[in-house]
C-alpha cells in the first residue's frame, strides 16, 4: 500500500525532475584533450558543444607559458565545434593552471584530459563553479576513478529514460527479495554490454538502441496495467530475465554517453569502474529518494493509505498509463528523427 502511494509520488517528481533536467542539461559537455608530443610541445584537441547552431561562448586559456593559449577559430564537426593545434609551452605545463574562460555563464561541464609523457594520463571535470584546473605533476589512477565515479552519477541522474525504467520495475515488484534480484541482474546485464561497446568489441547503432530502450519502459507499462494482485504475471514471477535483457540494451545507451565523454587510453578499465559504480550509486540515490518521499507522503497524509486500499487498481492505472504515455512518446520520436 504504501509502495503504490510513495511510487505515484515519484512519478510526479520524475515529471519535475525531466521538466529541470533537460532546460538545465541540454548540451552536451565541452571536452579539451591535451597531449604531450615531445620536450615543451604539445598537441590540443578542443570540442566546444553546438548552440543553436554556433558554438557555445566558451573558451580554452593554457597555461601562460604556452605560445598559441588560445584555440583556432573552430569547424562544426555535424555535432560540435571542434579545433586543434600544435603548442610549445616553455619549461612544460606540469603544475600549470589551465581555465575555461566563459564556462561561469553556462549549465554544462568540460571534461579535461592531459596525457603527459612520464607520468599517467589525468582526467578532471569541470563546472560552471570550478572554471579551472591545476595540471598535477603526478597524477594516479584513483583520480581517474574519482573523476569517472562523478560522471556516471551526473549521467544516470540526467537519463530519465533509465530512471524510468528502474521506476516501473519498482512499482510492478511487490516482493523485496524478486526486487533485489531485477535490480541487480539489471546492473550486472548493462555492465556487459557497457563494457564491451567501449572496448570495441560491440557495436550498435545509437538511434536503433534508443527506442528500443522507449520500447522496454512501454512493456513494463502494459505489465503494471494488466497486473491481478492476486496472480503474478511472468514479469512479476521471473522479473531477472526481464531485467537482464532490457539491461543489455541500457547498457548500450551508457556506452553511447560514455563514448562521447571518452575514456583514457592507459586507464580504460579504470575508467569503466568508475563509470559503472557512479551509474549504481545514482541508481541507489534515486530509489531512496522515491521511497522516502512516499513514506513522508503516507505520514502526512494518511487518508491517502485508505483510499488506496479502497481502490486496488487505480495505481496502477494512474502510473501505467503515465508511464506509457511518455515512453510511446520518445519512442514515436526516436523512430522519426531516426527515418529524418
Amino acid at each position: 500500500m504504501l509502495r503504490h502511494i510513495a511510487f505515484i509520488l515519484g512519478l510526479g517528481v520524475l515529471t519535475i525532475f525531466q521538466a529541470t533536467a533537460v532546460h538545465a542539461h541540454a548540451l552536451e559537455p565541452g571536452y579539451l584533450e591535451i597531449t604531450e608530443t615531445g620536450p615543451e610541445s604539445y598537441r590540443i584537441f578542443w570540442r566546444k558543444p553546438d548552440v543553436q547552431g554556433q558554438p557555445m561562448a566558451i573558451d580554452v586559456s593554457l597555461p601562460e607559458q604556452c605560445e598559441v593559449a588560445h584555440p583556432p577559430a573552430p569547424y562544426f564537426d555535424g555535432a560540435a565545434w571542434v579545433s586543434s593545434w600544435e603548442t610549445t609551452c616553455g619549461d612544460g605545463i606540469a603544475g600549470a593552471n589551465l581555465a575555461i574562460p566563459g564556462l561561469e555563464h553556462t549549465q554544462t561541464d568540460v571534461l579535461v584530459r592531459v596525457h603527459l609523457l612520464e607520468s599517467l594520463a589525468t582526467s578532471a571535470r569541470l563546472t560552471p563553479t570550478e572554471t579551472t584546473f591545476l595540471i598535477p605533476a603526478e597524477t594516479t589512477r584513483l583520480s581517474v576513478l574519482v573523476t569517472y565515479v562523478e560522471l556516471g552519477t551526473e549521467h544516470i541522474l540526467e537519463g530519465f529514460d533509465h530512471l524510468l525504467f528502474v521506476f516501473a520495475l519498482l512499482f510492478l515488484i511487490r516482493d523485496v527479495w524478486r526486487l533485489i534480484g531485477a535490480i541487480t541482474a539489471f546492473t550486472v546485464a548493462h555492465s556487459i554490454t557497457l563494457a564491451l561497446a567501449s572496448l570495441g568489441l560491440l557495436h550498435v547503432p545509437a538511434p536503433p538502441v534508443e527506442a528500443v530502450i522507449a520500447l522496454s519502459i512501454v512493456f513494463l507499462a502494459v505489465e503494471i496495467a494488466k497486473r491481478n494482485h492476486d496472480t503474478l504475471r511472468l514479469s512479476e514471477r521471473w522479473p531477472w530475465i526481464v531485467s537482464f535483457s532490457f539491461g543489455l540494451l541500457h547498457g548500450l545507451g551508457f556506452a553511447g554517453a560514455l563514448s562521447e565523454i571518452g575514456l583514457p587510453q592507459g586507464d580504460i578499465f579504470v575508467a569503466l569502474l568508475g563509470f559503472n559504480i557512479g551509474v549504481e550509486i545514482g541508481q541507489l540515490l534515486f530509489v531512496g529518494v522515491v521511497l522516502t518521499l512516499g513514506v513522508v507522503f503516507t505520514r502526512l497524509i494518511p487518508a491517502a493509505g485508505r483510499i488506496q486500499t479502497e481502490q486496488k487498481g487505480l495505481a496502477d492505472t494512474i502510473v501505467s498509463y503515465a508511464i506509457g504515455a511518455i515512453a510511446s512518446y520518445w519512442l514515436v520520436e526516436r523512430v522519426v528523427g531516426f527515418w529524418t
